[in-house]
């Protein structure tokens, strides 16, 4: 995808103002694939989360927030509260339900903080939250986040094992032999790619050590952050590798391929094989 159309995205979702705007995506981006779409629009409302996540966050403002929602709750006001709470700040309402509960927690004890093990217990069992409005509202925003709470953690997580099994089971095909991640941790390795091959193989001149699979769109922002935390690391460790940006990627970022690291969207095809017999033993 060219960079203008990611854009042109990006605006879309940016003057949308209420709402998942998917069905304008999908209107107005016939040619885009869904699920890609998708990506998108979730990246887009994680970086919106990380903008404005201290500034809600801030002592003074967190509990205005949480008075606002007690004074909500003692009028009798119908359930969701919160859900509107997260729409009028366009914010993520399980982080909304979160910062709820961290005051709910903090009050109920004789501490100012309270554990994220806690909390993050809370928010995957509700039923755990002896409120039972709380229990309701926080249960609310977990069902109906798209992007963050336990709900949605589950989904992406599996949509990443079925990429990686659907890579694994591409490789076994092409009898090409590897080592997965679980199996490289096993052997002591600490940050470890996707698939580590036993022979190297080669696409389009350049030589493919090792396989990344992300089960997402790459923009430049999460490709940049990738980058810094995992690909050159992998880079270092075992040479030159692929990654595969399943639901695409803007082609402006793919600029390290001279240096080592290809991008594509599928497992390429045009895979050259090492041949073991045209090796030259060692003198």
């Amino acid at each position: 995808m060219k960079l203008h159309q990611y854009n042109k995205i990006i605006g879309v979702i940016i003057t949308t103002q209420e709402g998942n705007p998917m069905s304008s995506l999908v209107e107005q981006f016939p040619e885009v694939d869904r699920k890609t779409l998708g990506s998108i629009w979730s990246q887009e409302m994680q970086k919106k989360v990380k903008r404005n996540f201290h500034q809600i966050n801030a002592a003074e403002k967190a509990t205005e927030i949480y008075n606002r929602y007690l004074s909500s709750v003692g009028s009798g006001a119908p359930p969701g509260i919160l859900l509107e709470m997260a729409r009028c700040l366009d914010y993520s309402p399980a982080m909304l339900a979160k910062l709820i509960l961290e005051h709910y927690l903090i009050q109920r004890s004789s501490s100012t903080q309270v554990s994220k093990s806690q909390v993050n217990s809370f928010l995957r069992d509700t039923t755990l939250i002896e409120d039972r409005d709380l229990s309701f509202e926080v249960y609310l925003c977990v069902l109906q986040d798209d992007v963050y709470g336990p709900f949605a953690d589950c989904i992406k997580h599996a949509v990443g094992h079925e990429y990686e099994f659907h890579l694994c089971r591409e490789l076994d095909k092409l009898n090409i032999g590897y080592y997965s991640e679980d199996e490289l941790r096993s052997r002591g390795y600490d940050k470890t790619p996707d698939i580590k091959l036993h022979v190297p193989i080669a696409v389009e001149g350049h030589v493919i050590n090792w396989i990344e699979s992300k089960a997402s769109f790459g923009d430049e922002e999460s490709h940049r952050g990738y980058l810094r935390d995992q690909f050159w690391s992998y880079w270092n460790r075992f040479g030159s590798g692929l990654v595969i940006y399943w639901l695409g990627f803007v082609d402006e970022i793919d600029q390290h391929s001279d240096k080592g690291i290809l991008i594509r969207s599928s497992l390429p095809t045009d895979i050259t094989f090492m041949d073991p017999l045209l090796l030259t033993p060692r003198q």
